[in-house]
């Protein structure tokens, strides 16, 4: 039976010269224009009947309650998509609008405003960007055409652990336990100072793999490319315009090699990695102003984003090079989706009644009447968002003890002999592997901060058994809604949904043949 193959593509500017809550900080920022586009892009596939669509988004992440709201719209426009099965995924940079509508503190509800400074109404920009969305995706359904694709991986030093262990208990250093309301440190933080006699290790090694899924038209012109790469975008991750990060980057750079081409960025499990190097900074400086110029101010951004696409770009281009010889134009594609019920991390003795009597301080803590605007903007969404975050906690708190599972959407595709899945948290990397390793594809795509429509709330992260161990931002009780066990029913529930999806196309393969017998 033939299985040819369609390919489109389809994307859209998300940016807004509306001064809009920027996303990705434990303060509000309210945006001061574009610093370069922020993008919503969309790749189809159908073969066979079988439809597979992805759509990528410059965005923190993407709560349940819009991809419902993208999913319904993209039924109102084509409903011949099967809507329930498009994977989305954001790419986490720290620079966006805050397109769910809530952020660490809601803009002007949570916090007084100060009167002269305009933005939108929480909300409106998630509308809007609802929007795009499905229109990306329509887009993307409406070009396919016949095609061709291949992929492969290759390495690009992109990726540095960013959690630091120390030999002693960084709690009980003066003024070293972390924010109440936001980070509780423990032998190990987030970002923490390498130059300091008790630091040991990383809790991650670097990451460099990088993943590629290259489409072609028929005459084996590239298109476009899918980037999978187990990095957050957050070099500019300060910034008070909209930006797109280092992916603005590649796009730039890809574009000007190959043409107007598709691209579509994919942040695999990366959790506990950021494209900071944090003990090689003094070296890291010399090496972006020789390369690029001088200018202080610039390496650790602007040009740290420049370092970082020539690197992806230039195993883009190795790659390319060598799947070109198995370039293919029929494919064997399958897709599913499942809601898992995984194991929520519970409170430890005591937690509970030391945050409410935390946040019984926070509310008595008047907000920021003096100062400048800007002070008062900073000082009272920080108080606001460190209110939200013991609410918050107490919540999960009670759920947990209730003894209800954590919701959770698993995507799981397959094209011949590579897979995507996908996981909705902010996922610690050993997770990744212990997928990969178990994994009966050739090659794994994994996918986190994608979409999770069975659970209303935001992405948190999940740690490991080690992460937990340590403390620090990403891995402390604010931070986590499912445990490290959880984290392992994720793995196993992962692997054997691969193996199915295996079985299911060699039973496809079978049949085929036994039809062109007959």
């Amino acid at each position: 039976m033939s299985e040819n193959l369609l390919i489109g593509w389809g994307r859209r500017d998300i940016s807004t010269e509306e001064p809009t809550s920027i996303h990705g900080q434990f303060y509000v920022r309210i945006s001061k224009g574009i610093l370069d586009p922020i993008m919503v892009t969309a790749l189809a596939l159908e073969s066979n009947g079988e439809q597979l669509v992805m759509l990528s988004c410059d965005v923190t992440g993407i709560n349940g309650m819009i991809v419902g709201k993208i999913r319904d719209r993209v039924r109102e426009l084509a409903p011949e998509i099967d809507a329930a099965k498009v994977i989305m995924n954001a790419t986490h940079t720290h620079c966006t609008g805050d397109v769910n509508g809530i952020g660490m503190a809601r803009t002007g509800l949570d916090f007084p405003m100060p009167p002269s400074i305009k933005y939108q109404k929480p909300g409106d920009y998630s509308l809007f960007f609802v929007e795009k969305c499905a229109e990306a995706i329509v887009e993307a359904w409406n070009n396919r055409a016949p095609g061709a694709m291949a992929w492969g991986y290759g390495y690009a030093a992109v990726a540095h652990s960013r959690k630091t262990w120390y030999f002693d208990d960084l709690s009980k250093r003066p003024g070293m336990a972390g924010t109440s309301g936001m980070a509780v440190n423990g032998h190990a933080c987030m970002y923490g100072n390498t130059n300091d006699p008790l630091f040991s290790h990383y809790e991650a090694g670097a990451e460099h793999q990088i993943n590629f899924l290259y489409t072609f038209d028929l005459e084996k012109k590239l298109t476009g490319a899918v980037i999978n790469l187990p990095c957050p975008s957050q070099c500019s991750e300060n910034e008070w315009k909209l930006t797109a990060d280092y992916w603005h980057d590649v796009r730039t750079l890809l574009r000007q090699r190959h043409g107007d081409i598709g691209i579509l960025p994919q942040c695999a499990p990366a959790g506990d990695l950021s494209p900071h190097i944090l003990h090689y900074k003094a070296a890291q400086q010399r090496r972006l102003t020789l390369k690029f110029g001088p200018g202080e101010e610039h390496y650790r951004e602007e040009y740290n984003r420049k370092d970082i696409a020539e690197k992806i770009c230039c195993a883009f281009d190795d790659v390319l090079g060598w799947v070109s010889k198995d370039i293919r134009t029929t494919v064997r594609l399958r897709n599913s989706v499942e809601t898992l019920q995984l194991e929520r991390r519970q409170p430890l003795k005591g937690e509970m009644e030391n945050e409410q009597d935390l946040l019984r301080e926070l509310e008595e803590t008047p907000f920021k009447t003096t100062g400048t605007e800007a002070e008062q903007l900073y000082a009272n969404s920080v108080l606001a968002a460190r209110r939200g975050r013991a609410k918050g906690f107490l919540n999960k708190c009670e759920v947990a003890l209730r003894g209800e599972a954590y919701p959770c959407d698993l995507h799981v595709a397959a094209i011949d002999d590579i897979a995507f899945v996908t996981s909705p948290f902010e996922l610690y990397s050993d997770f990744m592997h212990r997928i990969i390793a178990r994994s009966p594809f050739i090659q794994t795509f994994n996918i986190q901060l994608a979409d999770n429509q069975s659970y209303s709330g935001g992405a948190s992260y999940l740690a490991t058994e080690r992460g937990v161990e340590g403390g620090g931002y990403s891995a402390s009780r604010y931070c986590n809604d499912v445990s490290p066990k959880g984290g392992q029913q994720l793995v196993d529930s992962t692997v054997k949904r691969l193996k199915s999806m295996v079985g299911l196309m060699l039973l496809a393969v079978l049949g085929s043949l036994f039809l062109f017998i007959l």
